[in-house]
């Protein structure tokens, strides 16, 4: 009869990307929600749901709607506060929340200073939060300090004998504004290749958040950069190397270690972007067409029935009968001309019957679509005895 892809019209087109989209979004939210298990779990429930409402299946369908409002609960209870932070980061696009704001001079003190702690392999941790708000979901503890910014100031701070050294410093628009700041610790061990707990810290927010971490390795006497839930370790001391690579964070967003991780990068979100597509296409051939009613023209064949013993078929005139359907859009899109026969019951050809007027109790299927014209509105049949000429 006709494929689903060619039954798609433009409006279709933009709501399937539309979803689309929102889906990859919350995909990639997943990626940074730390009860990921606990929402695919609700997830395959709801498309356990879906298919049991699609195969009628009406004691499995009842119990999960009796359930909903329970789930509904539950939701809300579990993910209470990464359902803030995505309403809260949908609100900052929204309201187009400026990112951080540094200029040349404090960059140029933080680059230097970092540097002179990574000489004399003194461990700091250094966060510029980005546009997303991170203060009240990932940031616990530490000391309000509000100053400018100074090489010796971050000397003072991250020595070994200050009380918040091994905790993070926090800066925005050019003023330090707390420090010995406790971060989320990421579990991704081969990301930090071998890094201690600051380093655990630095990719842990940067997995959760658009923050910039800046770590110093007192071990290696390594600086590294974290962003978007990567690290990079920086090969040599080099003030201005670093400068540049916060001044890019800062006009085009994270940049770190683009050789290594881009194509895998790219990788992942071509495949969850595929992902999103897939799910809101079905989404829309499960939903969308079943509200619609439509019609279609099929060209069904004449079966002929029951021929009274001693007579033999010659012709059927037409061998096609055209037949009007209609039903929700959903079943016309699955349905085909195969799933449709045409019957001629032939039992009264022994009184001399050879036209028979069509009606829609002819026509078998088991699709759930109702007939609603057939044409022509008779058929006639050519037949011949065993014994005889034609008739």
């Amino acid at each position: 009869m006709h494929t689903p892809l060619l039954n798609i019209a433009l409006t279709d087109l933009v709501d399937i990307a539309v979803v689309g989209l929102l889906l990859w979004g919350l995909i990639a939210w997943t990626r940074r929600v730390h009860t990921r298990m606990a929402l695919l779990g609700l997830a395959f429930l709801g498309v356990f749901y879906l298919v049991a409402q699609q195969f009628k299946l009406q004691l499995t369908t009842w119990i999960f709607q009796g359930f909903i409002p329970v789930l509904l609960v539950v939701v809300v209870i579990v993910f209470q506060d990464d359902l803030r932070r995505l309403f809260e980061q949908i609100a900052a696009l929204g309201l187009r929340r400026k990112g951080p704001r540094l200029d040349q001079t404090s960059i140029g003190k933080l680059s230097r200073g970092l540097d002179r702690l990574a000489k004399k392999k003194c461990g700091a941790l250094v966060v510029l939060p980005g546009r997303e708000p991170i203060e009240r979901h990932f940031l616990q503890s530490g000391v309000p300090l509000d100053a400018e910014i100074s090489e010796e100031l971050l000397d003072s701070l991250f020595d070994p004998g200050s009380a918040g050294h091994d905790g993070a410093l926090v800066m925005r628009d050019n003023r330090l504004m707390s420090f010995g700041v406790h971060l989320p610790l990421s579990e991704n061990r081969d990301e930090m290749r071998g890094g201690g707990t600051r380093h655990a810290a630095a990719l842990g927010l940067a997995e959760r958040s658009d923050a910039l971490c800046l770590v110093v390795s007192e071990e290696r006497g390594t600086i590294g950069i974290a962003a978007r839930g990567q690290l990079e370790i920086l090969n040599a001391s080099d003030p201005d190397k670093l400068s540049n690579r916060i001044r890019n964070y800062l006009h085009t967003g994270p940049q770190v270690n683009a050789r290594r991780v881009e194509w895998r990068r790219l990788g992942r979100r071509l495949v969850e972007g595929l992902l999103a597509l897939a799910l809101a296409l079905g989404a829309w051939l499960a939903l969308v067409p079943g509200s619609a009613i439509e019609e279609a023209v099929l060209q069904v064949p004449v079966a002929v029935e029951n021929m009274p013993e001693g007579y033999a078929l010659k012709g059927v005139k037409p061998p096609e009968v055209e037949v009007t359907v209609a039903g929700s859009r959903r079943t016309l899109l699955w349905a085909s001309n195969a799933d449709f026969q045409f019957v001629i019951d032939a039992n009264l050809v022994k009184l001399g019957r050879r036209t028979f007027e069509v009606s829609a109790q002819s026509v078998r299927h088991a699709t759930g679509l109702a007939v609603t014209s057939i044409k022509p509105e008779k058929v006639k049949l050519t037949v011949h005895k065993a014994r005889g000429g034609a008739r």
